[in-house]
């Protein structure tokens, strides 16, 4: 087959409403759109004989989407799924085992019992602060989620929408789970006056920081080392309080048409490649003896992370997800 990767744009009709041919798959994933442009040319070298078609769309519309074609699912694989997402029993019945080349050398916190995920990366959740317009303002560099409260931040933050946004969701489900219901929900609505606005990505609170279009965006640590690496005027900063994080799950469809070459596609993500791949760019990545990458060093990403990251429940967070984000725009009336 010959050599190719298609990438397709996520609010798009893609090969994922058609059946796949022999020597190729459809895999959704909610993984950022340069990550996927990146792993997919590093998989073409390494799976030429596999036509791997994506379709990328946020946590919560891939939520969706997977929930709604449960009748008649069109994928083969979902690769880089929020664990929190990926465990509710909509999605995770749809799931088949299949014990991945490489899952045995994961921590059991990181694959599941009966071998329906594994993740072998996740994303950090990190405040992009813009260190030169913060000075315009004479305001200080945020180290909590408590400091957001801050009036001199009014109209100076922005973070994700948890309902579209996984990186918002695990923000909030931390939140939540560290300082517990009463006292989370307050610290919610203190902030709320300061955000700007809430977005449907979880990357775009720290571009839009880096491009100086607000002070402080609540994102992700890995995008926060990019814009680091790029020279752009920003810190990252780990909040000292509640340091949500997520894990990126992988699974096997069992309605696939194609399982061996969805399982090939499995394979390779735990592979030297796959590994290569995410080590040059991933802020946490669970196999081990992965090196550190430069941009961690660079921006000053804490070398032991379990020491800094809340200890988040995952199949909590997929419980309470719906009643979380009823909740939520309740609490923020957006």
């Amino acid at each position: 087959m010959k050599n190719k990767c298609s990438f397709l744009a996520s609010l798009a009709l893609s090969a994922a409403a058609m059946p796949a041919l022999a020597g190729e798959i459809t895999v959704y994933t909610a993984l950022e759109e340069d990550e996927v442009a990146a792993y997919l040319e590093r998989a073409a070298t390494d799976m030429p004989d596999v036509t791997v078609n994506v379709l990328r769309l946020s946590t919560g519309d891939l939520g969706a989407r997977l929930i709604a074609e449960a009748g008649n699912p069109q994928a083969d694989v979902i690769w880089g799924f929020a664990l929190t997402n990926m465990l509710n029993p909509g999605i995770y019945d749809q799931l088949g085992p299949y014990a991945a080349k490489g899952a045995e050398a994961l921590n059991e916190q990181f694959r599941d019992k009966e071998g329906r995920w594994f993740a072998p990366t996740g994303y950090v959740g990190a405040f992009c602060v813009n260190t030169e317009r913060l000075a315009q303002l004479g305001a200080p560099v945020p180290t909590s989620w408590a400091d957001l409260k801050n009036p001199a931040y009014k109209g100076e933050v922005v973070m994700p929408d948890p309902s579209s946004s996984g990186t918002g969701y695990l923000q909030i489900a931390a939140i939540l789970q560290g300082a517990g219901d009463e006292a989370g929900w307050q610290l919610i609505q203190d902030m709320d006056p300061n955000m700007a606005q809430y977005t449907t990505s979880g990357s775009r609170p720290c571009r839009m920081a880096q491009a100086g279009e607000f002070a402080i965006g609540a994102s992700l640590s890995y995008v926060a080392m990019q814009g680091i690496d790029e020279g752009y005027p920003i810190q990252m900063v780990i909040p000292s309080d509640y340091a949500g994080f997520e894990l990126e799950a992988n699974g096997l469809m069992k309605s696939s048409a194609n399982p061996d070459d969805a399982k090939l596609f499995l394979d390779w993500t735990l592979s030297t490649g796959a590994v290569e791949a995410y080590a040059a760019r991933k802020d946490l990545v669970t196999i081990p003896g992965v090196p550190r990458s430069p941009q961690a060093e660079k921006a000053g990403l804490p070398e032991d992370l379990a020491a800094v990251l809340f200890p988040m429940n995952f199949a909590a967070s997929g419980e309470a997800r719906d009643a979380i984000i009823t909740k939520w725009r309740e609490a923020v009336g957006r």
